[in-house]
């Protein structure tokens, strides 16, 4: 297995391809980066910009160039002994034209070779439908589309399609006697019952009405395409047939405004495997597995093996090449057995180095049965960053939300109330599949005979809800006892909050823990595995949706602690719960990824670091917001129920602006738009006063007036800059310090594109704007360039540009490439400060042998110094630490220290970090 010593994220797409990857190769091989780490990059909807919406994981993506361009970049990282981590996606393919796949299903029903690919009602082994494949792909009611004219028929080679803009879907062969019958009289007469092309024409829909229906079967495949071909011949070489044919597609595509003109084709589109309708009737009438909630990401059926070779053969076959040498698993908790998934997934990779993007809860581990390094980075994250929340201020700013709010609202509140809204508004189709289901069960079952659809929905959603984690792993292999508990706690807290479904949850908990009876068959015992199984797989959307998507843009105490995989109602942690996190990191996971910013975190890093500077200073905090809420009075609206918007987004907003407010000036126009876009965004995942579903125009009109009208108020923004300033000041060194941590603690550190300068994002897709490489690489020339004795004192007077981030990264990372075996084997000791300033020090050791490596990092500024201080030499006083040995070299700014002893007045007095290496 070839370990990554540190990884870099790029998200590749048309507008930053395999050429342009190539080019910033050299420049990441400066920087000390072992590892390229990549976006999706097998073929994806047409102008993706993410790579998560695949249409064939066959194919390499075409928009990012040609395999002889990849080759290259290959070839460039292999130059630099640089691997290559591929992020891919076994979860979900995307609901589109180009997925060949899927347009094969949609052509063929149950005779399409595909038709085990994909989570359809069709193939559920329990409970299939016949039903038509929702295509809820529609921006408005199917009606308004067809008779408005948007939804047209077209026919070429390929055969009849039914569109909708970029939307193209084949029809069925059988529907295609309706439109080949229509007026079929009309060509009798011009042509003749003899004429050749005629008995051709009668020939195919001879054909039409007996292609035989074996699934999958090779003869109803070349009869098709006989038959196309056959058709295609007479449009082609028959004048006569070929107008009949166009004739056709503007009868059937009928007159705008003229609703019985459409009739013919709303007959024809009802004969179809498919029925197109409105995006919204997704969420309540949904007969496919999705992403989440998301119509155009259709589930794949991964645990067919048949589906898991065809669909892992080129990634398979890159890792044999050695083009690729590790994997990252997208979104691990969607499919229906994980450690088969992965076991399978090892057999045809080998030793390949393989990491899961798996979202744990506070306590909760990664399955130990797993054959894989880690999890891609956000529970480190989320240690990381609530390392630097001052813990002792939680009751504080527990009062000024609750003054902000009116009252006092408890995060676990907000996240049952935000779960259920889900399962209503965004679930409420798969939550019926599941009651369907569950329903079939218990009239096997005397206990469960009498129980109701309705009654099983309720108790559904009621221990849905409760689970406080992504999901369990049961498996026909049996239940984890760790899971064993999280399913009991969820069952006796749904008792406590349902308790009119009494019976139905004993019921639902004896499915859960398969706790058999004797008088069941083999079937039934398979019967309830499959429900648990699938229960399991809409856990974690429901966390993701309810948590993550809606109640992180609700419960704004401290937003910085609201990401992806976080718990906002952990108001920080303490330095000894980091280091035991990182010690049993270090025993379990030792190179897991370390992230800080990924390609979907809700908040660039140094933003975060900015924000969480207001921890510390709760009363000033306060009377700054009220200032401000004074002043903008007069730019909130007010309607006959309240003003827009209201106190709670009010209050998110002033802190993203004091977090991702640009050094420059002359970012201010771009800023402005940044920052009224994420608004929008913000307050429709909040799903309060305005949701994706349902679009308030007058709360958002109200939002984009209010955020456009406060930058431009000169009296608002003389009261917010200055205070804005002093916060920007300490979040300085808040990042230097949570940056060095991250490369020396335990694991392997991954960096996202571009944040080796300041990131001061917002959620997505303000994370993926443009990286100025050139502008990176410059930078990194000249301070390697520079003598470290002159160069830092000029990066510390001028932080704005974010040089000091790079620099403290260039050298921390020379020290991670020397000592490898520390930071692979090394153990992890946490020292302990002394002194007035104990507390504001997180320090620890890597020792490997005679091997050492110690990390210096300060937090909690705002009580170190003041806003025109630097936290160097003497304001450090008496604070010191104890080495476990004598004779040390700081990396960073290269001075020599000797004793057991170092005074942090010694160790900080030129720089507001240190790494020392014996």
């Amino acid at each position: 297995m070839k370990t990554p010593v540190t990884t870099y994220r790029i998200q590749l797409h048309q507008g930053f391809p395999f050429e342009e990857a190539t080019k910033i190769v050299g420049y990441l091989a400066k920087l000390g980066i072992s590892d390229f780490y990549a976006s999706p990059i097998f073929k994806a909807k047409a102008g993706s910009t993410h790579g998560y919406d695949v249409v064939d994981p066959t194919q390499l993506n075409p928009e990012l160039g040609t395999e002889e361009i990849f080759n290259q970049l290959v070839e460039k990282l292999q130059h630099h002994r640089m691997g290559w981590v591929q992020d891919i996606v076994p979860n979900h393919m995307s609901y589109d034209q180009d997925n060949h796949y899927l347009m094969d299903v949609l052509e063929n029903g149950l005779n399409s070779d595909y038709v085990q690919y994909f989570d359809l009602a069709w193939n559920s082994p329990f409970r299939s439908s016949q039903d038509p494949i929702l295509a809820p792909l529609l921006g408005d009611f199917y009606g308004s589309c067809l008779e408005n004219g948007d939804i047209q028929l077209q026919y070429n080679q390929d055969g009849l399609t039914v569109n909708y803009y970029a939307l193209r879907v084949p029809l069925r062969l059988e529907s295609y006697s309706i439109f080949l019958t229509r007026d079929l009289g009309k060509l009798t007469r011009i042509l003749g019952r003899r004429h050749p092309d005629f008995v051709k024409l009668l020939a195919v829909l001879y054909m039409l009405r007996s292609l035989p229906t074996e699934s999958g079967g090779k003869q109803r495949k070349d009869q098709a395409e006989f038959v196309k071909g056959l058709l295609w011949e007479l449009y082609e070489g028959n004048p006569e047939v070929k107008d009949y044919i166009d004739e056709n597609i503007k009868f059937f595509n009928g007159e705008a405004g003229n609703p019985h003109s459409v009739d013919w084709l709303d007959k024809l589109l009802s004969e179809q495997f498919f029925r197109l309708s409105y995006w919204k009737v997704g969420a309540e009438e949904i007969n496919y597995r999705r992403f989440f909630t998301v119509n155009e990401l259709i589930s794949v059926r991964v645990e067919d093996l048949k589906v898991f070779n065809q669909t892992h053969e080129l990634i398979a076959q890159l890792v044999q090449d050695g083009k690729v040498t590790g994997l990252r698993i997208d979104h691990i908790d969607g499919l229906s057995n994980p450690k088969q998934y992965l076991q399978r997934l090892k057999e045809k990779v080998g030793d390949a180095y393989i990491v899961a993007e798996k979202i744990l809860q506070p306590g909760e581990d990664l399955p130990k049965d797993w054959n894989i390094q880690g999890t891609s980075g956000y529970d480190y994250l989320n240690y990381l960053n609530s390392l630097f929340c001052y813990v002792q201020n939680e009751q504080r700013f527990d009062q000024i939300y609750q003054q902000i709010q009116g009252r006092s609202i408890a995060f676990e509140e907000v996240v049952l109330d935000k779960k259920h809204l889900i399962l209503d508004k965004n679930l409420a189709g798969d939550l019926d599949n599941l009651a369907a289901l569950l329903k079939d069960i218990s009239l096997k079952d005397r206990y469960g005979n009498d129980f109701t659809i309705n009654g099983l929905k309720r108790a559904i959603a009621e221990v849905l809800v409760q689970f406080s984690i992504y999901r369990t792993y049961t498996t026909d292999e049996g239940i984890a006892e760790d899971d064993r508990n999280y399913i009991k706690t969820a069952i006796e807290t749904a008792r406590e909050n349902a308790p009119f479904s009494q019976k139905e949850l004993d019921f639902i908990e004896k499915l859960l823990l398969l706790e058999y009876d004797d008088s069941l068959t083999e079937s039934d015992k398979e019967r309830w595995l499959y429900f648990v199984m699938r229960i399991q797989q809409y856990t974690g959307p429901l966390m993701a949706k309810g948590v993550e998507d809606t109640a992180f843009f609700v419960y704004n105490r401290l937003i910085s602690l609201n990401e992806v995989g976080g718990d906002p109602n952990r108001f920080g942690i303490s330095a000894t719960e980091f280091h035991q996190f990182n010690q049993y990191r270090q025993q379990n996971w030792n190179i897991a990824m370390n992230a800080s910013s990924t390609h979907d975190t809700k908040r660039g890093e140094d933003t975060r670091a900015r924000i969480n500077v207001l921890s510390e200073i709760p009363d000033e905090w306060q009377a700054q917001l009220q200032k401000w809420r004074e002043i903008n009075q007069k730019h909130r609206t007010q309607n006959r129920k309240a003003f827009m918007p209201s106190a709670n987004d009010e209050y998110a907003f002033y802190q993203n602006m004091i977090g991702a407010y640009p050094f420059q000036d002359s970012e201010m126009e771009e800023f402005a738009n940044r920052i009224e876009q994420y608004a929008i965004k913000s307050i429709r995942e909040a799903k309060v006063h305005t949701a994706w579903l349902r679009p308030n125009g007058a709360y958002e009109e109200a939002c984009t007036k209010f955020v456009q009208s406060i930058l431009k108020d000169d009296r608002f923004l003389a009261e917010f800059i200055p205070f804005q300033k002093k916060i920007t000041h300490y979040g300085v060194f808040n990042s230097l310090s949570q940056t060095l941590i991250k490369i020396t603690s335990p694991g392997i550190p991954d960096f996202y594109q571009g944040t080796e300068l300041w990131d001061l994002s917002l959620v997505d897709p303000d994370n993926r704007r443009p990286v100025d490489f050139i502008q990176r690489e410059a930078f990194l020339d000249a301070i390697q360039s520079a003598t470290i004795s002159e160069l830092m004192p000029k990066l510390l007077e001028k932080p704005q540009d974010g040089q000091i981030k790079l620099f403290l990264i260039v050298q921390a990372l020379k020290v991670r490439n020397q000592f490898k075996s520390v930071f692979l084997n090394g153990e992890y000791i946490p020292l302990e400060a002394t002194g007035k300033f104990k507390d504001h020090i997180v320090a620890f050791a890597r020792k490997d042998g005679d091997r050492m490596v110690v990390t210096i990092a300060p937090r909690f500024f705002t009580r170190l110094i003041q806003p025109d201080q630097l936290p160097l030499g003497e304001i450090w006083e008496d604070t010191a630490i104890e080495l476990p040995a004598s004779g040390w070299k700081d990396a960073i700014s290269e001075t020599e220290h000797a004793g057991t002893a170092i005074a942090l007045k010694d160790a900080l007095k030129n720089f507001p970090v240190a790494l020392l290496t014996h």
